[in-house]
This record gives C-alpha cells, sequence and structure tokens, in this order.
C-alpha cells in the first residue's frame, strides 16, 4: 500500500513572470496526481499539497530546482490529496491576503523589514532571558481568532479577526499600541503570515518583533506539547486539525454543552456556514447552529465558506 504525504512550504522571492510559474506549478502538480492549492505572487508562492509520497517528493525536488526556490523550507505531515476538494494553483496580489501589497517589499532574501527570526529553541531562551530581566514576552496570534479556540501559546493575545484582512483594522486601531515597546513574538501556522504581520507591524511602530521561524508546525515537531503550546492545531484541509502528541489538551468547548472539544462543524443554515465547535454527542444530536448569527429564517449577520481549504 502507496504511503501518502501533505507538504507545506512557502518562499517570498521577487517573481517576474508569476502567471509562467502557475503554470509550471500546476502541470506539475497534475502529471503527479497532487491536490491542495498553491498561490503564486510577484512575491513569490505559498503551497499546501498532498498525494503519495514518492509523487510529493518529487514535486518538492522539482520545485527546488527553480533558482528562487531553492531554500524552501518543507514542513511534511499525515495526509494525502484526498484532503483537498481539488488542484488550485492561482495568481493573487498578496501570498497571504492582508490588502496591503503596497507594504510589502520582497528582496532575494525574502521580505524588507519583518521581525527577527526564532527556531523554537531561540524562543525559549528569548523567553528565559526576558523573565530573568523581570520582562515576559508576549506571544501574538497571527491567525484568525476561531483558530485560537482550540491552540494557542499560553497566554498569547489573540486579536479580534475574522479573516487576515482585519489585521490591518485591528493594528490601526491604537488596541494594541501598549505592546509597541514590548518583546512581542508573532506566531501562526507555517510561519507565511507572520513574515507579513511582522513587517506591518514594524512599520506602524512596534519595536521589539520576532516571529516564530517555520510557525507552529516547527514548534511542534520540537516540543510536542511539553512546551509552550497548549491545544490542537487548525489547518485549512478536510483533517481540520492537528495534535502534536498523545499529551495534548483540549482546549476548546462545544458550542452547545460547553464540553471539551477540538472538532469544528458547519453552522446548517446554507446562508451562514459558520465554523462552530461541537462536541461528538452533540454533533449527532440533530441540527447544528451557530450560538449567534443565526435566525429561523435562514437569515444570518455574517456568512463563511464551507470549510474552504486555503493555505496559512
Amino acid at each position: 500500500m502507496a504511503l501518502h504525504r501533505i507538504v507545506l512550504f512557502y518562499c517570498f522571492t521577487p517573481l517576474a513572470d508569476p502567471e509562467a510559474v502557475r503554470l509550471w506549478q500546476r502541470t506539475l502538480c497534475e502529471g503527479l496526481g497532487l491536490r491542495g492549492r498553491i498561490i503564486v505572487s510577484a512575491h513569490g508562492i505559498n503551497a499546501t499539497v498532498g498525494g503519495e509520497l514518492d509523487a510529493v517528493k518529487r514535486y518538492v525536488r522539482v520545485t527546488r530546482e527553480y533558482p528562487g526556490f531553492r531554500g524552501i523550507d518543507v514542513k511534511w505531515s499525515e495526509g494525502s490529496a484526498d484532503d483537498f476538494p481539488r488542484l488550485s494553483v492561482k495568481v493573487r496580489p498578496e501570498l497571504v491576503s492582508f490588502g496591503a501589497p503596497e507594504e510589502l517589499s520582497v528582496g532575494n532574501g525574502g521580505v524588507v523589514g519583518g521581525g527577527a527570526r526564532l527556531s523554537p529553541e531561540e524562543l525559549h531562551e528569548l523567553v528565559d532571558a526576558k523573565r530573568a530581566a523581570g520582562t515576559d514576552v508576549v506571544f501574538f496570534d497571527g491567525r484568525n481568532a476561531f483558530e485560537a479556540k482550540i491552540g494557542r501559546f499560553k497566554g498569547a493575545v489573540v486579536p479580534d479577526v475574522e479573516t487576515t484582512r482585519d489585521f490591518m483594522r485591528e493594528l490601526d486601531s491604537g488596541a494594541y499600541d501598549g505592546l509597541k515597546d514590548k518583546p512581542v513574538v508573532t506566531y501562526c501556522t507555517g510561519g507565511v503570515r507572520c513574515e507579513v504581520l511582522t513587517a506591518l507591524m514594524r512599520r506602524r511602530g512596534f519595536q521589539e518583533v520576532y516571529q516564530l521561524d517555520g510557525g507552529i508546525v516547527r514548534y511542534g515537531e520540537a516540543f510536542g506539547d511539553a512546551g509552550l503550546w497548549e491545544g490542537s492545531l487548525y489547518v485549512f484541509d478536510r483533517r481540520m486539525h492537528l495534535e502534536f502528541s498523545d499529551e495534548s489538551s483540549t482546549i476548546g468547548s462545544c458550542a452547545r454543552c460547553d464540553g471539551p472539544t477540538s472538532d469544528f462543524h458547519n453552522c446548517a443554515n446554507p446562508a451562514c456556514r459558520q465554523l462552530t465547535l461541537f462536541c461528538e454527542a452533540c454533533a449527532g444530536g440533530g441540527e447544528l447552529r451557530c450560538p449567534g448569527g443565526c435566525d429561523v429564517d435562514g437569515e444570518t449577520e455574517s456568512a463563511a465558506p464551507d470549510r474552504a481549504v486555503v493555505i496559512s
């Protein structure tokens, strides 16, 4: 029986012809039977794809032959092409949709002006050093707020954002101005969102900003559930969430009974489809409705896509 895997990677590098890269990536993935989502822009590439292990290995090897992509940091995880509904390869103005492509500068070395990168081990060293000096490191979640419901760094600041575009509003609101003179470590799933977020924060006066290199994925590989992380990692495919060890805690709460759960389900209202946490017992106990925003006529204050597969 063939082994299957999913890979996640990104690379910020100037691309003169994103459309040509898109066509090459689509042809490569189709020929190897891979599925997933790849975004290409003038700033680089952001990809999550899955398939048979040998095919995924060949995909990574060929992709690394492109001069700008030779140094990509590829993160491997359990899964397959079946965890994605289709293959999507698109050109976008941004690799991550902050809505500020004009603020991002990318050179051959990656994002210009971003926060200092910390390995998982260096993160622990920073936390210990700051504590010894009488200062606490502020963890700043660079993901959508719902992702933090099932997993986050202990004591982290979780901005009230539904989409990545909301970060611009939050940063400009003044709500986090009190952090501008504190050591702030941003984190996200694989690191790509923090590449941009830290640059945006530094442009707005945050003085000491770091990013967790490789994101939560690399931290989980290094420390599992024995470090500063608690809970599950939300992923944007049919797996929905990952755990780093058998010692993982469950910090999410069922919207119906308040019991522990890490399982998101779409609201049954077709006009809503909001991802909501339900435990196994409640999920099997009738129509699932999110706790707010929906009424009996199918109206909703906000709508969310049906488990859309996107790259974090």
